[in-house]
């Protein structure tokens, strides 16, 4: 199991096309800080049907959308 699957869960259930999450919302469905690692990990969103499309480390965000 991934650490990261309770967010591949979240966005699989909720089923919007797309998703603007906050470093802090995603913390808050996680359970921890996203680092670097998360960018090796994203791919697994393709998995549930979602790619994360950007990552902006300015902002603190990540949008991803249904494939």
């Amino acid at each position: 199991m991934s650490k990261y699957e309770p967010l591949w869960k979240y966005l699989k259930d909720n089923n919007k096309e797309k998703y603007i999450l906050s470093y802090e919302e995603i913390k808050n469905i996680i359970g921890f800080q996203i680092d670097h690692s998360f960018l090796t990990y994203k791919k697994e969103a393709k998995e549930y049907g979602y790619e994360a499309y950007k990552v902006s480390m300015k902002e603190k965000t990540v949008i991803f959308n249904k494939v």
